[in-house]
């Protein structure tokens, strides 16, 4: 019975010990691992949290790389860095440049051509740019006349085709030496019915050496008008060039 006892106890003993030294040797080998578990299921939301945000503030909030490494209190490599990693298209330079003058989206939207007076003057406005209009340039609509009702005929255009603010339309004047830069002005801004304020300060005069002819057809100025948008500028020259199909879906059926 003594012995008995001494053996239940020494196993007792035996057993305690030995399973608080397993319970510890068994932790001593889990918590790493489930730290490990944690620490990789941390990084992964990490990661999927740094792609959201980045793609929150970078594509739908379209701030700028710099922007955000300021938000963001890093370095804008960093920034570059996480945009290669997550495969997010960098803007270019000139898409970022259009993005800064154009926070708010395109200043422009075509409108749907409802009926036969804006089937009219979608065609005359096309016709206009297409004679008349300074293609040469990229970044911007521009189009000059000595004539107030093929300016005032064109603005109209891209005020009802393209719903433009017409406030951001702005016009350039060159007149003669002999002409008055005062009254020049006058007789534009009543014709376009527009403000002075929307004229270029720098007034461009002209010697005047033409033909007296010349100086009678062009009594007050020549003016341009601009609207500086690479993107209208580069529809509608894409509408002209592909004129053929725009006149058939104007076509009555």
């Amino acid at each position: 019975m003594v012995n008995e006892k001494k053996k239940k106890n020494r196993e007792g003993i035996g057993n305690s010990e030995e399973r608080e030294v397993r319970v510890v040797f068994k932790h001593s080998m889990i918590l790493p691992f489930i730290k490990n578990m944690v620490e990789l299921k941390c990084g992964k939301a990490l990661v999927s949290m740094k792609r959201y945000q980045l793609s929150k503030l970078y594509i739908l909030e379209k701030k700028s790389v710099r922007e955000i490494a300021k938000l963001l209190h890093c370095s804008e490599n960093k920034i570059n860095y996480w945009l290669a990693k997550f495969g997010i298209p960098k803007r270019s330079i000139a898409d970022a440049a259009y993005l800064k003058w154009n926070p708010n989206g395109d200043p422009f939207s075509p409108a749907s051509i409802k009926n036969s007076q804006d089937a009219f003057l979608y065609g005359l406005g096309l016709g206009l740019y297409w004679g008349e209009g300074n293609k040469s340039n990229r970044v911007s609509v521009r189009i000059g006349s000595t004539d107030p009702m093929l300016i005032k005929s064109f603005l109209g255009f891209l005020r009802t085709v393209y719903k433009i603010d017409t406030q951001r339309v702005r016009f350039g004047l060159q007149i003669f030496s002999e002409m008055s830069p005062k009254k020049a002005l006058t007789f534009w801004c009543k014709h376009l019915n527009v403000s002075p304020g929307q004229f270029y300060k720098k007034l461009v005069v002209t010697p005047t050496r033409a033909q007296e002819t010349y100086r009678k057809k062009i009594q007050h100025g020549v003016v341009t008008l601009y609207f500086n948008n690479k993107k209208l500028r580069d529809t509608i020259c894409r509408t002209i060039q592909n004129i053929d199909g725009v006149l058939l879906e104007l076509k009555p059926r």
